[in-house]
């Protein structure tokens, strides 16, 4: 009888252990975004993952002076590029390139590069970006977040270039500063302006200079997501 009893007790004991753990919700410790993370979820990344599709023309408008334009059709999942430039025109897949496709490929990273700033920062894990502090933005003057973007000596089209990235505490970048091989002397400076939402992704499609008669914009922005 007494092995029964203890028996029933500690059948008791297991249950309540067993009630108790069921009942201790699990915290699971969120990681703190960095800088870049920040910057490239303001731009709408958590959208990325489903992006299938992405369309749209670069060209430099400047004085009263239209550019032709380069059109692309890029499918990231494929990695494929479609490439519409006036009379030349490309179709390749990033993995098979080869000397004749470098030209076209060299400006489909510099005009994918001005579309998509906000998420090359995650996207490009080799470079160096400093901390955020306060500093005047070279075209506004307002007083914006810094943060300095340096990419590596070697690698790529244009390695060792560096950016100076003016953002709002939105973390909306506004402007920034583009550095030559790193040089100290600005090479080019732009807004980042006129702001639209595509599928929850948002892209500045007007940089300006100081002067306001240059002006890199994009248009026919398509973004399809499944």
């Amino acid at each position: 009888m007494k092995s029964i009893f203890i028996a029933i007790i500690g059948l008791f004991l297991v249950l309540a252990c067993k009630s108790n753990n069921s009942e201790t919700p699990v915290i699971e410790e969120q990681k703190e975004l960095n800088v870049a993370e920040k910057i490239a979820n303001a731009h709408g990344y958590d959208n990325w993952k489903h992006v299938s599709e992405v369309h749209f023309t670069f060209q430099v408008d400047q004085d009263s002076i239209k550019g032709k334009g380069r059109t692309w059709t890029w499918f990231p999942r494929e990695n494929r590029i479609k490439m519409n430039a006036g009379e030349q025109t490309a179709e390749y897949t990033r993995n098979k390139i080869d000397s004749t496709i470098i030209p076209a490929d060299r400006a489909f990273i510099n005009d994918k590069f001005w579309l998509l700033v906000p998420f090359q920062l995650v996207w490009d894990t080799a470079v160096k970006i400093s901390e955020p502090k306060k500093a005047n933005a070279p075209i506004s003057d307002k007083e914006f977040n810094m943060i300095t973007v340096v990419y590596p000596p070697e690698g790529g089209y244009t390695p060792g270039d560096a950016y100076d990235i003016y953002y709002s505490d939105d973390y909306l970048i506004r402007e920034w500063v583009f550095r030559k091989s790193n040089s100290p002397d600005p090479t080019m400076a732009t807004t980042f302006e006129n702001y639209r939402d595509y599928n929850g992704i948002k892209i500045a499609t007007d940089h300006k200079m100081a002067n306001g008669n240059w002006n890199l914009n994009f248009t026919d922005i398509s973004i399809s997501s499944e």
